[in-house]
């Protein structure tokens, strides 16, 4: 059967939801330098389960790639060399636990229990000491997690949140571009990614450039209500997609 793009998705309707998630999201990377696949990933999975977790990585990884470009000046390359020694374990962790998955009812399950434990870290509050053991071991963890579901960036902002900002945002981006990668050949390897999800990432290409562009527009940050806002609409979803999961 040839691939379809609204047989994929479902209807017209539910391609503009997604464009409207896609754009919404990519200014929300934009603004906080994060947060693309933790606004984007549980709501996309709403929609359609076939929307992730490649189709996102892959969108992820242009949005990172396109912080890196922008502010590359300001990028530790040795903590990123580091973090991605993490990220590789737990890509392969993932990997293997993708491959072992035989239904979509269980992913979605554990995709919604991700999301939540992600929420749940980006909310915690806790302190990591910033050394070299913890950004491999929450690389490994963001590998685990951004493989499965696409969002992995709270462990690794619970590493950097004592960090400028200046140098803390474009080190992330690095450091992302370079997981999604990773992940990404994980995906492909578990059998979990494919020519299908190209075509899906590239028709959500134009709401993410449009959301990228009017950042601009917007000014370049976010104060913390809107955070919040953002981390109670990822945790509703994982709510939602737990239930689902379970039905």
């Amino acid at each position: 059967m040839e691939f379809s793009i609204l047989t994929a998705i479902g209807s017209p309707w539910l391609i503009a939801i997604v464009f409207v998630i896609v754009f919404l999201a990519a200014i929300v990377q934009a603004g906080l330098g994060l947060g693309f696949g933790l606004l984007a990933a549980p709501l996309l999975a709403l929609v359609n389960p076939e929307l992730v977790p490649a189709p996102t990585l892959i969108l992820g990884f242009l949005t990172a790639g396109w912080g890196v470009l922008r502010e590359r000046q300001g990028i530790t390359w040795s903590e990123v060399g580091i973090g991605s020694i993490g990220r590789a374990v737990g890509v392969s962790v993932a990997a293997i636990i993708l491959a072992n998955i035989t239904d979509r009812e269980t992913f979605i399950l554990m995709f919604g229990v991700m999301i939540a434990i992600a929420v749940g870290l980006s909310v915690s509050g806790w302190r990591i000491p910033f050394s070299g053991g913890s950004l491999v071991s929450m690389g490994a963890v963001s590998g685990l997690m951004g493989t499965i579901t696409s969002v992995g960036s709270p462990p690794m902002a619970l590493v950097y949140q004592n960090h400028p900002a200046k140098s803390a945002r474009p080190t992330m981006a690095a450091f992302f571009m370079i997981g999604c990668a990773f992940s990404l050949i994980g995906l492909a390897i578990a059998g979990w990614a494919g020519w299908q999800d190209l075509l899906l990432a590239a028709l959500m290409l134009p709401p993410m450039f449009a959301g990228l562009a009017v950042i601009h527009l917007l000014g370049s940050r976010f104060d913390g209500h809107f955070r919040m806002f953002l981390l109670g609409i990822s945790g509703l979803a994982a709510m939602v997609l737990i239930v689902r999961g379970l039905t």
